[in-house]
């Protein structure tokens, strides 16, 4: 009886394991994922329309791991010059008014073992929307790219300038400055 038992589960795993591993692979992908926010802000009129650039609100993403979500006062340096209302603007003024932080729904989520830095990214040239998606065209942001360990590491080894012999390794320190690289080892996002 046992040993049918077990045959029957192996039989039935190896039946459903084409449609059971593809469902396993996306546990923890949430591309596509676009919740509702507090203020729907919309980066296709601020990002697209009148082409503020992302480091302008999200600065941290110059010097910090996080790109951070900027306070709502720089959000007022336009919005008090500016005589067009909005329900939505209304609520932000509000929210400043009363010293209320807004409660923005993060999007893109990672899991605690992987170390992301957003400053490493932006200083070695990577755009914005490699990760994200054209936001400047989005009314709602939604996380575009599956931000798998698989996705990340094909870009890292896309742009991995890594010298694979000890000769070209010398060339490169005394012919040319040495570029940040897209490692590609465990310790580069685990630790």
């Amino acid at each position: 009886m046992r040993f049918q038992l077990v045959l029957l589960l192996v039989l039935g795993v190896a039946l459903a394991g084409g449609f059971g591993a593809l469902q396993m692979s996306r546990i923890g992908v949430h591309q596509g994922y676009s919740p509702d926010q507090p203020i729907a802000f919309p980066h296709k009129v601020h990002a697209g329309d009148n082409k503020i650039p992302c480091l302008y609100c999200h600065y941290a993403a110059r010097t910090s791991r996080h790109a951070g979500i900027p306070p709502a006062s720089v959000c007022m340096n336009c919005h008090t010059l500016l005589e067009k209302q909005t329900v939505e603007i209304e609520k932000l003024k509000e929210a400043v008014q009363q010293e209320r932080p807004i409660q923005w729904v993060k999007i893109h989520n990672l899991p605690d073992f992987v170390y992301f830095n957003h400053s490493q990214h932006v200083q070695s040239g990577v755009a914005c929307q490699r990760c994200h998606g054209e936001v400047e065209k989005m009314t709602k942001v939604e996380q575009f790219a599956p931000l798998t360990m698989g996705w990340c590491l094909q870009c890292h080894r896309e742009h991995a300038e890594i010298p694979t012999g000890e000769f070209q390794r010398a060339a490169m320190s005394l012919k040319q400055k040495q570029k940040a690289v897209a490692g590609t080892d465990c310790a580069s996002c685990h630790y």
